[in-house]
């Protein structure tokens, strides 16, 4: 109550997300008892016992957080737990920063409501900023709660839970406050390697075929979006002025597109992003895949010099320890290390450079 007081004119965005995160875990049953109860769906009963196996494999696995984390299911009757809000200048790709207790500073503003989430947008793009509204399958409360699974997290397939949870619980075994790029780097690497272990201890060969596929089209959309990122970081250092550095703008997004289709027609049945492309783009998409990717080389890096993962995990923990500069600096050079111009996403870019 307190921080809420001192935060004045954001009462108002704090008690939404109080209330918002209380009717989570209102909603949240025992996992275990509704195994039992006897007007259980076969269908949720089926995903929630593969719950308890990925859970557990978090833990004798990959050292995660043994807690009562996801041991309960919560149904919130909609498709997206939260709704975060997106900001960038038009002509920068620096996001807007929002901060808050205990988490830090992130360049996102959620919310339990969509409409509340348009309206924030809607404000934002009227003072000038690129932005967009993106629904999130789930959060975590760094520990501070039991965080529930939700009907969010097993709508997607098996093989995403899997992932979600294994990267959930890594925010609540590392985190660090004020960089955003770290904390979602660090929890994609853990999600993948802990995916693909996951998947073989299953001997499900399909599934973990379908993953690796999964994860290769994801880094050629990486490499398009970087590629993206270079161009108008370009455009926007020069001196041009606002009508034509728009219409610049608009050029470099247009091709992007081109480049997406000459990738997509390579590619047979199976994932893919026309849904992300046949939108309006802006600054402000090319955001979350620079948050969560640009530092996972050097996380993988990390990973196969560490040996297994509760070292891996250890000298993590000692990266986060030192300025966010030195850290990422240090991340990088892992990755050059590694392998140099052939990074784990050359398959990838060959796609995109044929």
């Amino acid at each position: 109550m307190l921080v809420l007081l001192l935060q004045g004119c954001a009462l108002g965005y704090y008690w939404q997300a109080a209330s918002g995160h209380l009717d989570v875990m209102r909603r949240a049953q025992p996992i275990d008892r509704l195994l039992e109860a006897p007007g259980t769906d076969e269908a949720l009963a089926e995903r929630l016992r593969t719950v308890r196996e990925v859970r557990r494999f978090a833990v004798d696995e990959l050292g995660l957080p043994d807690n009562a984390s996801y041991t309960r299911y919560a149904d919130l009757q909609r498709s997206a737990v939260v709704y975060n809000v997106v900001a960038v200048p038009e002509f920068s790709l620096e996001p807007r920063q929002w901060c808050f207790p205990v988490a830090g500073c992130v360049p996102y503003r959620g919310y339990f409501s969509r409409e509340r989430a348009d309206t924030k947008a809607g404000a934002l793009l009227a003072r000038g900023y690129d932005t967009h509204v993106g629904g999130v399958t789930a959060y975590s409360t760094l520990g501070r709660f039991n965080d529930p699974v939700l009907n969010t997290m097993l709508d997607r397939g098996v093989t995403a839970t899997a992932a979600v949870i294994f990267h959930e619980l890594a925010h609540q075994q590392l985190y660090v406050a004020d960089d955003a790029s770290f904390n979602e780097a660090y929890a994609v690497a853990v999600e993948q390697h802990g995916t693909r272990r996951w998947l073989a201890s299953r001997g499900d060969t399909a599934a973990l075929t379908a993953y690796e596929q999964l994860l290769s089209r994801q880094e050629a959309l990486t490499d398009l979006i970087r590629a993206q990122r270079e161009r108008l970081e370009a455009l926007y250092a020069s001196s041009l002025p606002p009508a034509q550095m728009r219409a610049r703008k608009a050029e470099a997004f247009a091709q992007m597109r081109d480049d997406y289709v000459r990738v997509r027609a390579g590619w047979d049945d199976g994932p893919h992003f026309d849904g992300w492309f046949n939108r309006p783009l802006n600054n402000s998409h090319l955001l979350a895949v620079a948050t969560y990717r640009d530092l996972v080389p050097g996380f993988e890096a990390l990973l196969a010099r560490s040996g297994d993962i509760v070292h891996f995990h250890e000298a993590a923990r000692e990266l986060a320890d030192k300025p966010v500069g030195e850290r990422h600096a240090r991340l990088h050079a892992l990755a050059a290390e590694r392998d140099g111009s052939a990074r784990s996403g050359a398959p990838a870019r060959a796609l995109a450079e044929d």
